[in-house]
């Protein structure tokens, strides 16, 4: 009983309707048997149930596959496959138009997203977030090229994170002797397996303008590590930095309100 108790918390954790799918599935098992195949089953169900019961909690699915180049969609599927790609419909709307102004600014580029949130219940955490419990918080992809030029719709990491841009020694670096309680995950160790791809300064500072100048809610914010946002040249009152505790934003641009 302890082992299903620890995995109907660690599949609760990763994608909020696992662990009650496993409990259904344990239930199923004493009919048909098979607990993998009845846990798969279900979870399959729920999932497809969330997307469209999630309206009724006020939030709505981000497209799982590629929407066209103005609209918003998740990098990898493995976002919806979790359930982590709700947001409220002011936050896809607000994605969406990022997306529009993206492709007219850069015909054809295409306007990724990360971590949103879980379809079901303000509050409820997605790990490892200090936010994204509520729809107004959306994680987006950096956008890349290599030598070829652009990459389409792609993130030097398959997940979007963890492809960490690296500070010079010049740049403001205002965590660099901080010693309390962090979640700055510098990953070196990761970084030699990421793609070899160049961080599309034009594109991604391009989102970021038009992110600061077209606020929405209230307490709007752009999370962007200072000597990111120093280097593509954006500022703004809606660019900030997400403090030293939390994990670093140089990897990814976190967008974030309150609802009005």
């Amino acid at each position: 009983m302890i082992g299903h108790g620890l995995i109907i918390i660690v599949l609760t954790v990763l994608s909020q309707l696992g662990g009650i799918a496993w409990v259904f599935a344990l239930l199923l098992r004493m009919v048909f048997g098979r607990l993998l195949l009845m846990f798969l089953g279900t979870y399959l169900s729920l999932t497809v149930a969330a997307h469209y019961a999630a309206p009724l909690a006020g939030r709505v699915a981000l497209p799982c596959l590629d929407a066209g180049p103005s609209q918003i969609a998740v990098l990898n599927p493995l976002y919806c496959a979790l359930n982590r790609n709700y947001v409220t419909p002011d936050m896809k709307a607000h994605a969406d138009a990022l997306a529009d102004h993206m492709h007219d600014a850069y015909p054809g580029t295409r306007t990724r997203a990360l971590d949103a949130s879980f379809p079901f219940i303000d509050g409820f955490a997605l790990l490892p977030h200090l936010s994204h419990n509520d729809g107004n918080q959306l994680d987006l992809a950096f956008y890349y090229a290599d030598e070829n030029g652009y990459r389409l719709g792609q993130a030097k990491s398959i997940i979007g994170y963890r492809g960490i841009e690296q500070p010079l020694p010049s740049d403001p670096q205002p965590c660099s002797d901080d010693t309390g309680v962090s979640l700055r995950w510098h990953m070196d160790w990761l970084q030699p397996y990421m793609r070899g791809w160049s961080l599309d300064a034009d594109r991604t500072a391009e989102a970021l303008r038009w992110l600061a100048d077209n606020p929405i809610g209230n307490n709007y914010k752009v999370l962007i590590e200072p000597y990111l946002a120093e280097r593509l040249g954006v500022a703004g009152d809606a660019i900030r930095f997400q403090g030293c505790s939390a994990a670093r934003h140089d990897d990814h641009i976190h967008v974030g309100f309150a609802p009005p």
